[in-house]
């Protein structure tokens, strides 16, 4: 059986959609004929804890670990609370940020390049060197981010003879959160001459979505194949659904994820109908902004809302079907058009409609359709927003308000999987 060594700083007990990601494709590798052995830090420091993802590894994988030194781990104890929001991807607005914050983005950007695991490198790479031939793997995929990754296979590249696959789960330098690094004309140069380097050195690059695809044959002529997050088939019996008309984001909501006009149509339907009034409720599960959090209450949406903290990967799957509508959100801007949320997968089997808000062109958009599971919408559309909450709830008070999916099976992890296999083997 062929054997394929994934380079992961991500793994279980780690929580998260890119934990998620490798941890099926590992489960189902060996139904195509590949034997897989993944590669984590030993030590890592991880912003999102799922313990249940634990009872999900699969049996008899190889894993192979080794230490790795996390600055983060330092910053957390110096900087608190502002260091660990940081650390999960929650940049506050500009206007916002302490001095603290200021100087942990820029140290972040302009220290830390291409991120704060780039310690891991050169021990990873004089310890692989010898795993690689010891347990004779020809295959290696690298899972970014952190994108230091990929610089581990760069340099395994080099050294022995391999094929190399550079997985790219959010494209590198022109993800949302990279202009709020503070960066200097020098480390904006060094960010896009290693992005360069993976690009157009990896034998083979999987992105995410179509739009990742677009921006990189731009800029590499190495093949690239498209390989989306997916779901894993639940079964979930006697699902009991909220008696309210429940509208449900599952999943961080960082602060430049803010619908501002989605709730001030919320508002709006609140003031302007008793009935809608008395039945509506706002649930909010995973990491939220405190951005989010004030704009919900300068609008007057905080009595409706519950917000339920970060919920493990089962009680997420359960809230999904609860829910009388998902909520889907991306980032308004040009950069983010090509993002696909990991979340949008889980949705897909959950049977709810799920309204998405973003950026003019998004792909996620072109994903709801093709399967008939929800609608899109850009952030500027309000009243057309106002207009389809307010028909879903017309819906809901005649207990008819579902969805009935269709294609949805090209997106299981078993599906994409033989989608990868087919990479590897070529």
């Amino acid at each position: 059986m062929k054997k394929v060594l994934i380079i992961s700083y991500y793994w279980p007990p780690a929580g998260g959609p890119g934990v998620q990601r490798w941890l099926k494709f590992v489960t189902y590798l060996r139904d195509f004929g590949i034997e897989p052995i993944v590669y984590i830090p030993d030590n890592p420091t991880y912003p999102i804890i799922d313990e249940g993802l634990l009872n999900e590894l699969p049996k008899g994988i190889k894993v192979l670990k080794h230490p790795i030194f996390e600055p983060y781990a330092l910053a957390n104890k110096i900087g608190g609370k502002s260091s660990s929001t940081i650390s999960k991807g929650i940049i506050p607005p500009q206007k916002s940020q302490s001095r603290l914050q200021k100087l942990m983005l820029w140290v972040r950007g302009n220290i830390f390049i291409p991120d704060a695991r780039k310690y891991w490198i050169k021990p990873s790479v004089k310890f692989l060197a010898k795993a690689i031939k010891k347990e004779g793997i020809d295959t290696i995929i690298t899972t970014g981010p952190p994108h230091s990754l990929h610089l581990i296979g760069t340099k395994l590249k080099r050294e022995l003879k391999v094929t190399w696959i550079a997985d790219f789960r959010d494209p590198w330098t022109s993800i949302g959160y990279h202009k709020k690094l503070l960066l200097t004309k020098w480390s904006q140069k060094k960010h896009e001459n290693l992005e360069q380097q993976v690009l157009n050195k990896a034998d083979k690059i999987i992105v995410t979505s179509n739009g990742t695809k677009l921006e990189f044959e731009q800029k590499t002529e190495q093949p690239i194949y498209v390989i989306t997050n997916g779901f894993e088939p639940v079964v979930i019996n006697d699902v009991v659904l909220d008696a309210k008309f429940s509208i449900a984001h599952i999943g961080s909501l960082l602060s430049e994820r803010n619908p501002v006009n989605l709730w001030k149509a919320l508002a709006e339907l609140i003031q302007e109908h008793e009935v809608f009034k008395a039945a509506f409720e706002l649930k909010l599960a995973g990491v939220v902004s405190e951005t989010i959090i004030t704009s919900l209450k300068d609008i007057g949406l905080e009595k409706y809302t519950k917000v339920l903290g970060y919920v493990s990967h089962k009680e997420a799957q359960l809230l999904q079907r609860q829910s009388r509508v998902l909520l889907l959100i991306e980032i308004d801007s040009e950069e983010t058009k090509m993002i696909i949320p990991g979340k949008l997968f889980e949705y897909l089997q959950s049977n709810r409609p799920i309204l998405g808000i973003g950026p003019k062109g998004a792909d996620f958009s072109v994903i709801l359709k093709e399967t008939n599971t929800g609608v899109f919408y850009e952030y500027h559309e309000i009243e057309a927003i106002k207009k389809q909450i307010m028909s879903y709830f017309e819906l809901f008070l005649q207990d008819n308000l579902l969805v009935r999916p269709t294609h949805i099976e090209n997106y299981t992890r078993k599906s994409l999987t033989g989608r990868l296999a087919e990479v590897i083997k070529n």
